[in-house]
């Protein structure tokens, strides 16, 4: 698997791991809708919380976050609007972002919540 790859499901676990930590139920990991994959989706209350992972091993190219573009974001919305009902889930629904950076001696870890209100 190359490096980046395994980056990336290392990331994926280190949120995971965030939002079990900070009360959260993890519903789904990789949920895929035709085109899209949602990394994480997870509860916490009646707050459906759609989470997309960016991992990066180091901020020199930008924060991590910068890398969620429009098209993943209609992408997104696109496969939640589906989830919740074929779900038939009352709920609020909260796109966020967990934005990792994980160097050999550390790794920051920041949870951006409604980190898509800018885009919409």
């Amino acid at each position: 698997m190359a490096d980046h790859n395994e980056l990336g499901k290392k990331g994926e676990q280190l949120a995971i791991d965030f939002l079990v930590k900070n009360g959260y139920k993890i519903l789904e990991k990789n949920y895929r809708y035709l085109k899209a994959e949602v990394d994480v989706i997870a509860q916490k209350g009646t707050i459906l919380a759609v989470v997309e992972v960016k991992t990066r091993s180091t901020a020199y190219f930008g924060n991590p976050q910068d890398f969620v573009n429009q098209k993943k974001i209609k992408l997104l919305l696109s496969a939640i609007d589906n989830y919740v009902a074929v779900k038939d889930l009352d709920v609020d629904v909260r796109f966020d972002i967990i934005a990792i950076i994980h160097q050999k001696k550390e790794t920051k870890i920041e949870h951006l919540e409604d980190a898509f209100l800018h885009f919409l």
